[in-house]
């Protein structure tokens, strides 16, 4: 076969350990692709506290930028400078007044009198207002004082003048009847003035685009920069203290370092350290889970998956926010990492990649060290809670805490610094501890698409007064009463050998839900001394018995619970036998070949941990209500004979159980048995 061929073969027979790789690959070409393209600068520094690097001289030529609070000074007042543009419409008027002439007209026909005076005296005081300007309402105006001075557009002629000397429509009808109760000889003003009040409209316009327009012209006249500092210039000693001027300087040499000319003639270089730099951190994820204690998550992809989303998830968004709003950084919800995780997932492996995803993001923000600080510490207090308390309630006390946490980091540092409080940052940390409230859906969501249980739906189906559990307790209540028990067993062995109590405790629940169907044909539900299977053969017996694993597993996918749950019915016999109708079998027809198969349950054996110790206690519980005179030999002989049946019919080969645990899970069993058959310890004798 040639070379080729055998690549080929290779990857055919292990695709699922390059799928692996191939996510790990994908994740990371997406966080490079989107991470921001700028140089990181080298030193840290404080307003007012010692340089505490070696003495530094300019490595180029750079200007010194003007801050934002004197940027905002000069731009409210160059805005001051700039006089709002009105627009004379002249059409407009001329039109009105032919409209005014030929209303006077009609009108006067029916009235004798001095028509030429009046409408003289009509006419000109049509003039004396609209050729002033009748202002029209806006409310960008409100501000603007008489005294104002503003650019006025008349026939393509700018003229400036005072805002107050032109009329609104209020002060021109004032205007009017203020001229009919003065009079003229020979002129009928009450009759003029509603002409006159009907003919006046507003003729001067506000230009809004045009103002806007002499704004942005004087913005662009003000200068960024007010001095230059000069190539192995001496910026700052060291030592030193910051002031305001080292201050803006070393601020400027920044912002020229990760964005100016000398930064992209720099960007190869740049490019080349972002990409191993992310390189590294996917390496250590991917060490981690391969070669620590985190094994069970690098088997399965779908975990892979889970955990390399949620990393994307979080960084890149991350990175969009620099490139467009870098002031908005800290309104990105990077705990709510922590929060999905630490439900899905150890806590220990839930603080690596929340590390590793918030130095993956530090790579982009300005601060990183006060960044990482206010992130792992918030995460750290989010971890310890969560991973003690899953109750819903607990997360709404997370986002509580998670503000708490990161308005007093905000404070320390804004001390340390001897700066103000902004409290515009303090709402942006206020509503990122709101977003983290997100976690919750997300995690529904993400149940669904990753088919993986949390904690949270494990308490849900925990609780005795779900549907189908009401419906055991109903149909079977010996079943019922035997499930409780063994869920208690699983319970308390799991919590000494370490593993997942609450997920064994679920499975145990509603491992033998299948016996619903059959509910007399099993011991802990007969009652009044009679047996169904006195009616039936030992093999039709054995079949009703074997059957309630798959009732179980076909009840529980038509309920729709958990995988994980339904791999406890699935496993809690194994592929063990039911030895008292095959012994039966043998006895009744000794002279026959007895199938064991018609006598074995399909398997398969349990392949972790909780569906081990399931098994076991399943077992020893059923077991231990035969016992006559429960005592503590008994109950001893019992538990060692039980387990080690299991053991050597090999029940336990895909499971990572020691021999201190078997020993531990023994005595766990067996000092809980006593407990329930309320059995003294025996004392030896003097």
């Amino acid at each position: 076969m040639s070379k080729l061929g055998n690549f080929f073969n290779i990857i055919r027979h292990r695709y699922y350990e390059f799928a692996k790789y191939l996510m790990f690959v994908l994740a990371m070409a997406l966080v490079y692709w989107q991470l921001p393209r700028v140089g990181k600068f080298r030193y840290e520094f404080q307003l007012y506290k010692p340089w505490q690097h070696e003495s530094l001289y300019a490595p180029f030529d750079f200007p010194i930028y003007k801050d934002a609070e004197m940027l905002k000074v000069e731009s409210e007042e160059a805005l001051k400078s700039v006089r709002p543009v009105f627009n004379y419409d002249l059409e407009a008027t001329k039109q009105a007044r032919v409209k005014l002439e030929e209303a006077f007209e009609t009108q006067w026909k029916s009235l004798e009198g001095k028509k030429e005076v009046n409408k003289a005296a009509l006419m000109e005081m049509f003039d004396k207002i609209q050729i002033r300007g009748v202002v029209a309402h806006d409310k960008a105006l409100d501000n603007l004082s008489s005294s104002t001075l503003i650019s006025l557009v008349k026939n393509k002629t700018v003229t400036a003048v005072n805002y107050g000397s032109l009329y609104t429509m209020s002060t021109a009808r004032e205007a009017v009847e203020g001229w009919t109760r003065k009079g003229q000889p020979g002129v009928d003003c009450h009759r003029l003035s509603s002409l006159l009040l009907n003919a006046l409209h507003p003729n001067v316009i506000y230009d809004a685009s045009m103002t806007k327009m002499e704004q942005d012209k004087a913005l662009s006249k003000i200068s960024l920069t007010y001095g230059m500092v000069q190539k192995d210039e001496l910026i700052i000693a060291e030592g030193e203290i910051v002031d305001d001027n080292d201050f803006a300087v070393l601020n400027s040499l920044q912002r020229e370092s990760t964005t100016g000319a000398f930064a992209r003639s720099d960007s190869r270089v740049v490019e080349i350290s972002q990409f191993f730099l992310v390189l590294l951190m996917f390496t250590m994820v991917a060490l981690y889970l391969k070669a620590l204690h985190n094994k069970d998550v690098f088997h399965e992809l779908r975990k892979i998956n889970l955990v390399l989303l949620l990393m994307v998830v979080m960084i890149i968004p991350s990175y969009w926010i620099m490139k467009l709003h870098p002031s908005f950084i800290l309104m990105m919800p990077v705990v709510m990492l922590t929060m999905i995780m630490v439900t899905f997932f150890t806590p220990g492996l839930t603080f690596t990649i929340q590390v590793i995803s918030v130095l993956l993001i530090s790579m982009a923000v300005p601060n990183p060290f006060q960044y990482i600080f206010m992130q792992l510490v918030a995460s750290m207090i989010v971890i310890f809670i969560l991973s003690h308390h899953r109750s819903r309630r607990h997360y709404f006390i997370s986002s509580l805490l998670l503000f708490v946490a990161y308005f007093v980091v905000y404070l320390l540092f804004t001390l340390l610094s001897s700066a103000d409080i902004n409290w515009n940052v303090v709402g942006v940390l206020a509503l990122n501890a709101l977003f983290t409230m997100l976690s919750l859906p997300l995690i529904f969501l993400f149940e669904k698409m990753f088919g993986m249980t949390t904690s949270l739906t494990l308490m849900e189906l925990n609780n005795t007064n779900t549907p189908l559990l009401r419906q055991l307790a109903a149909t079977a209540p010996g079943t019922f009463q035997h499930s409780i028990q063994v869920a208690n067993l699983c319970d308390e062995v799991l919590y000494a050998i370490g593993g997942d109590a609450l997920l064994a405790r679920t499975g145990a629940l509603y491992h033998d839900i299948g016996k619903m169907k059959n509910p007399m044909y099993f011991t802990e539900n007969q009652h009044g001394g009679y047996n169904s299977h006195n009616d039936i053969s030992n093999v039709e017996s054995a079949q009703i018995i074997i059957s309630h694993v798959l009732d179980g597993i076909k009840l529980a996918q038509k309920e729709r619970l958990p995988e994980q749950i339904i791999e406890f019915i699935r496993t809690h016999h194994g592929t063990r036998r039911t030895e008292y109708f095959y012994i039966m079998e043998k006895r009744e027809h000794p002279d026959e070949e007895v199938d064991p198969a018609d006598f074995t349950y399909h398997g398969p054996e349990p392949f972790s941990k909780e569906t081990a110790v399931l098994m076991i206690c399943d077992s020893v519980e059923a077991a231990s209500r035969s016992l006559k005179e429960p005592n503590e030999d008994s109950i001893s002989k019992l538990v060692d004979s039980i387990i080690q049946k299991q053991v050597d019919d090999g029940q336990f080969h895909n499971v990572d159980l020691t021999m201190r645990d078997f020993t531990t899970i023994k005595k766990v069993l067996k000092k809980k048995l006593m407990s329930i058959y309320h059995v003294r310890i025996a004392y030896p004798d003097k």
